[in-house]
This record gives C-alpha cells, sequence and structure tokens, in this order.
C-alpha cells in the first residue's frame, strides 16, 4: 500500500515494508516489517501531448525516513522503530532509535510533523529553501498523514500488509512495500 501527500516542493511518502536484510550488522538478524514514512522532494515534470494531458509527478529523492518497524518474530514491539535524520541521496545515515518512537511512536511522528526541524536541518543542509507557507501546509496535514500511518499499522497487524514474499520472490531481497 502507498499513501503520497503532495506539495510544493515536498512530499510525504508512506508504504508498508516487509524487509530482510542479506548482510544485517549484530543485533539486526531476522526479518523486520512495519510503516516507513519519507519526506522526499517533489517534482512537477513537464507536461507532454494535449492541454488536457497528466502531468507527471515525481516523488524524488528522500531528506529525512522514519522507520516504525519491529522484528516479525516480535509483532507489536516496535524492537526496530528509529528514523533517519539525514539521507545522503538515495540511501540512509544511520539508524537513530528513540525510546519515545517505541514507547508512543503515534505521539511521536506526530511531534515531529508539527515541528519539521528535522525536516528543516535537512533541506538546509541540501542547501534548499521551502517557503514556510509549504510547511504550514505540511504540518496543518499531519493528522491525515498520521491517520495514514495508523491505518498501515493496523492491516500490517492483521496479517494483510507487510508480508513475507512467497517462494516465487525468494530469489530477490525480500522487501516489499514501495519505498
Amino acid at each position: 500500500m502507498l499513501y503520497v501527500f503532495g506539495f510544493e516542493r515536498l512530499g510525504v511518502v508512506i508504504s508498508d515494508l516487509y524487509f530482510a536484510d542479506p548482510h544485517p550488522e549484530p543485533g539486526n538478524e531476522g526479518a523486520e516489517r512495519g510503516v516507513r514514512l519519507e519526506v522526499r522532494y517533489m517534482e512537477l515534470a513537464e507536461q507532454g501531448g494535449t492541454v488536457y494531458a497528466s502531468r507527471p509527478i515525481i516523488a524524488g529523492e528522500p531528506l529525512w525516513r522514519v522507520d516504525l518497524l519491529e522484528t516479525v518474530t516480535n509483532p507489536g514491539s516496535l524492537d526496530r522503530a528509529h528514523h533517519h535524520p539525514t539521507m545522503r541521496g538515495w540511501e540512509p545515515g544511520r539508524r537513530k532509535f528513540e525510546a519515545d518512537i517505541t514507547e508512543d511512536p503515534i505521539l511521536w511522528l506526530t511531534a515531529r510533523l508539527d515541528d519539521l526541524s528535522e525536516v528543516k536541518a535537512a533541506l538546509d543542509a541540501d542547501g534548499v529553501s521551502v517557503d514556510e507557507a509549504e510547511l504550514a501546509e505540511l504540518r496543518a496535514t499531519g493528522p491525515e498523514i498520521v491517520d495514514a500511518v495508523q491505518r498501515l499499522r493496523t492491516r500490517i497487524s492483521k496479517g494483510e500488509l507487510a508480508r513475507e514474499p512467497g517462494d516465487a520472490d525468494a530469489s530477490v531481497l525480500v522487501r516489499t512495500g514501495w519505498l
């Protein structure tokens, strides 16, 4: 399942995720599942065709990420929940674990979307300026974004999303979802 909230230059992309690292660091063994949320740069591409043609919308590089993950063998624990305050192109910086994410992920996410200081720091690091009105719009959409995250978490807990790929998919990196 994929949700996209688009603004002028930024967007929020949310997806379910099932992931098994083929080369995990010690202590990170075992498959993970949960919800991934990324703040990304958005781009409207040039429209081709007639005046009625749709415009391509591109969800580009991420600048901030949160992974509300748990080990598959420990459902409901959020024992792998973390965020990436920095991204390097398409690659995440180191995982940053905080007790508040595991204790109350919705409260933690709501506070981050209301504050946006980490997003603004990532924009500053990239040398990108975003209009304060756009940031205000992102903040105002926070409740809808959080609602989408909650819906995904509910469907994951019911076994409807973030499922292990079947045998036909065993030859590929074990990762489902959109992100």
